[in-house]
């Protein structure tokens, strides 16, 4: 099984594309290829097929990345299934997960982050944390940000390490803004997501 994350910026309009468009490039660059695997189109849209056990470190990346620039948020809508044709240009690829992903961000509404598949509890479920975790990272500063951001793509660096490496930052800082950040309630998302998957 294979997701399809359809997204897209919101408050776009508000910022220069220029501040966000090469952050948001380079992490879709860290789960596949652009035009095959990932794709921007409509100038804040884009779209990205990956692994099912990857969808949810793409999108909280994707998430952190792109909340570092105030008042942008991202909304994201996760299809969840089979990919039958692969074209060179992801847009142009087929499968459930696909007609899931689009049918799923049709109806985001007041939602930024959903998910559609062939498991309607397994939906349910996973749509209520979504709802949890949206709420939690809605409330994100652009330094509670950072701070996720850095450490979902150093997860095995210590606090200590991490605020060497942010240098401005001290471990109490690092360790603060992990908590309010709701850090280890993600990736307790994110290990939760990859076992239901493995069930299926």
């Amino acid at each position: 099984m294979e997701v399809v994350i359809t997204g897209d910026i919101v408050n776009s309009r508000s910022v220069r594309s220029e501040k966000w468009l090469i952050t948001l490039k380079a992490v879709l660059a860290d789960f596949g290829r652009e035009t095959r695997d990932w794709e921007v189109y409509r100038g804040d849209s884009f779209q990205l097929v990956v692994a099912a056990e990857r969808a949810l470190d793409a999108v909280f990346h994707i998430k952190s990345a792109i909340k570092e620039t105030a008042p942008l948020d991202v909304r994201m809508a996760l299809g969840l299934g089979s990919v039958t044709y692969r074209s060179p240009r992801v847009l142009e690829s087929n499968g459930s997960a696909f007609v899931y992903s689009g049918e799923c961000f049709d109806q985001l509404k007041k939602h930024n982050l959903r998910i559609k598949s062939d498991f309607p509890e397994l939906d349910d479920t996973l749509n209520l944390m979504f709802s949890l975790v949206d709420f939690i990272m809605g409330n994100w500063k652009p330094v509670t940000t950072e701070i996720v951001r850095h450490k979902l793509k150093y997860p095995d660096l210590t606090q200590r390490k991490l605020a060497q490496m942010m240098g401005r930052k001290s471990q109490a800082s690092i360790s603060e803004g992990l908590k309010r950040g709701g850090y280890e309630e993600i990736r307790s998302l994110i290990e939760y997501f990859k076992i239901q998957i493995t069930k299926r």
